[in-house]
């Protein structure tokens, strides 16, 4: 079976000696010092001014939307995880959707601007695949109607624009260090932001609201990361170059031999961008012959299990359907898109050999394809 994406792994010798001291320390969580090891070299690496580790991608989001004191609407991205969306209703805050652009699969910003009401709070926008938004246009609109602005940037490990990361972007960037990602702790995420006054209230808030022994100065949650998803991930950090290298000549092999193909369009890479190919979108055009579905299915069958990422858009999945509270018939791009995409497999268990089989069956699936 070959699948989207597989967890990276640290040398299973190298991570036993490492936990030992563990057993040694007591010490499992509470900003121990392979935390604390890991923060550091994590500002280095992303050349990032202050980072803060946190359980999940997702308690991330709503430790930030918390930090910010974000209420009442928040104008966000039809076409994410569910958790770009569910995050901000758990939070009790309505997400206002604006539609996407076809070529970039982010936020619309050019669109934004008329969804903006009195109630309108912040924008919370996805770098979609590791793709960087429009930042500077958010930023303009941001400052124009006084509104904060947090990106989900959960696949954006590593990504840089003209040199610099695109985490150092908006009032809050939040990162994901799930199983999935290039860089992972098990689960585990992140919060990026330049400003020091709200970095100790989000370490404040992750660490249910303590400030001292006896002082609860905020509601606070239970956001930590243990000491031991903290040395799988320094471990991770020593090959992680590595890794996204290899990544990269996955990616590029699949742009070769796919390119000739009629009716696969694949989102092309800038060349001010440092990409971290975390994800391989491609999009199916009626001229290929079937439908995404029927490949999704032909491929399905033969144990290749590529992804709808991301299907279908959040306002219509099932329990936000339900819901009757959200518009989504301005969101024909984003609607579009999810009826045509497809992530293929893309990790390091993914050889030349299992590349050249995934590509030789799409090649044959519209000549080949039965209904099943």
């Amino acid at each position: 079976m070959y699948f989207l994406s597989e967890p990276s792994f640290p040398d299973f010798d190298r991570f036993c000696e490492e936990i030992k001291s563990i057993w040694d320390t007591k010490r499992l969580t509470n900003n121990g010092p392979y935390k604390k090891e890991l923060e550091k070299k994590l500002l280095k690496l992303l050349k990032i001014d202050s980072i803060s580790i946190s359980s999940n991608g997702t308690i991330a989001l709503m430790i930030a939307l918390k930090a910010l004191n974000i209420t009442d609407e928040v104008i966000t991205t039809p076409y994410s995880f569910i958790a770009t969306s569910s995050a901000l209703l758990w939070s009790n805050i309505k997400p206002i959707y604006v539609d996407i652009e076809k070529d970039s699969f982010n936020i619309d910003a050019s669109k934004i601007e008329e969804k903006i009401t009195n109630n309108t709070k912040a924008i919370l926008a996805t770098h979609c695949y590791g793709f960087p938004c429009e930042v500077d246009k958010i930023n303009l609109i941001a400052k124009k109607y006084n509104l904060k602005v947090i990106y989900d940037a959960a696949h954006c490990f590593g990504v840089e624009k003209h040199n610099k990361s695109i985490l150092n972007n908006g009032d809050i960037s939040i990162l994901s260090f799930h199983a999935t990602k290039v860089f992972n702790t098990m689960e585990g995420g992140a919060l990026i932001c330049n400003n020091k006054r709200l970095l100790n209230k989000i370490n404040l808030l992750k660490n249910f609201g303590f400030s001292g022994e006896d002082s609860i100065d905020e509601i606070g949650i239970n956001g930590k990361i243990t000491e031991m998803q903290s040395i799988f991930g320094l471990l991770l950090l020593d090959r992680i170059e590595e890794a996204i290298e290899l990544r990269k000549n996955i990616y590029d092999f699949y742009i070769t031999e796919l390119r000739d193909i009629k009716g696969i369009k694949i989102r092309s890479i800038s060349k001010n961008l440092k990409y971290n190919y975390s994800y391989m979108p491609i999009i199916i055009d009626d001229s290929f012959g079937i439908s995404r579905d029927a490949l999704y299915n032909y491929l399905s069958h033969r144990d290749i299990y590529v992804r709808k990422y991301f299907y279908p858009i959040i306002p219509e999945t099932s329990v936000l359907k339900d819901m009757s509270v959200f518009d989504s018939y301005e969101l024909e791009n984003a609607k579009d898109i999810s009826q045509r995409i497809l992530c293929l497999p893309i990790h390091e268990g993914i050889t030349k050999e299992i590349q050249l089989k995934i590509i030789k069956s799409i090649r044959n699936s519209v000549k080949k394809y039965k209904k099943y």
